[in-house]
């Protein structure tokens, strides 16, 4: 007699572990820091740069006082004016080393969109390569309040070399921009140091330096030339086209 057929096991599959949800969502936070934490610090956004292109619409015929920032570089304008040939009857005597001037001159116009490259030419002009007493004594680079029968007498004295350069910055910005009605911040960024600005009406009535002469600035009517003219041979004629011959040395043109 047969005995009864074996048993068949029933077949089990293995239990499947359930992760707890937990786990993913803060394994997940935790790759998400960690990529934060590896991700490179952006830093502080990028500074205006040391020089530009001519404005838009400058031209030699046009040449405009405002713009972004200097043509030149700091390092391209003291390189200039150290190779310029010295006169007899000229050195260097402002108050504080070239290249510290040089940079006032950069940096307040670019506080103001003013070109500070083209009013760094202008107050060699005004100060005899910054030989003059008015400039030595009185850190007044631009002949502010300087009349033709007494220079000395009416010009405006500065505490220091950085605030004549200021004035004379803030001074350009009252001929050149129309938006700039009072000596105040705004419209300007620094602190309002030009004793004259006031004294300029309309403003923006100079918004190039062709402009400049003539009763606009000074009474000289050859002054724009002086800054912007046809370049001369320094040793013969240093006081004309200063700007451009500052250009013509590193290959740009005037504009």
């Amino acid at each position: 007699m047969a005995g009864p057929p074996p048993m068949t096991m029933p077949t089990r599959h293995p239990r499947r572990l359930r992760r707890p949800r937990t786990i993913l969502v803060v394994g997940v936070l935790a790759l998400g820091a960690l990529a934060t934490a590896c991700a490179p610090d952006p830093g502080p956004p990028p500074p205006n740069p040391d020089v530009c292109d001519a404005p838009v619409g400058s031209t030699a015929a046009s040449v405009k006082v405002m713009g972004p920032c200097s043509r030149l570089s700091v390092d391209q304008i003291v390189a200039w004016f150290d190779s310029v040939p010295k006169a007899s009857t000229w050195s260097y005597k402002a108050s504080v080393p070239l290249r510290d001037l040089v940079t006032y001159y950069v940096e307040e116009g670019n506080a103001e969109g003013v070109r500070g490259d083209i009013a760094f030419a202008q107050a060699i002009i005004e100060s005899g390569y910054f030989s003059s007493t008015i400039a030595q004594t009185k850190n007044n680079f631009a002949g502010l309040g300087a009349i033709d029968t007494d220079p000395l007498g009416g010009a405006a004295t500065f505490p220091d070399a950085r605030t004549g350069v200021r004035a004379q910055i803030q001074h350009l910005r009252a001929y050149a921009d129309a938006t700039a009605t009072t000596c105040a911040q705004p419209p300007l960024h620094n602190p309002c140091v030009d004793p004259r600005f006031n004294l300029v009406s309309p403003k923006g009535k100079a918004p190039t330096w062709n402009q400049f002469g003539n009763g606009k600035w000074a009474t000289d009517p050859t002054y724009a030339s002086k800054i912007i003219g046809q370049a001369s041979d320094p040793t013969s004629d240093p006081y004309k086209g200063v700007y451009t011959r500052m250009l013509e040395k590193f290959g740009l043109p005037l504009a």
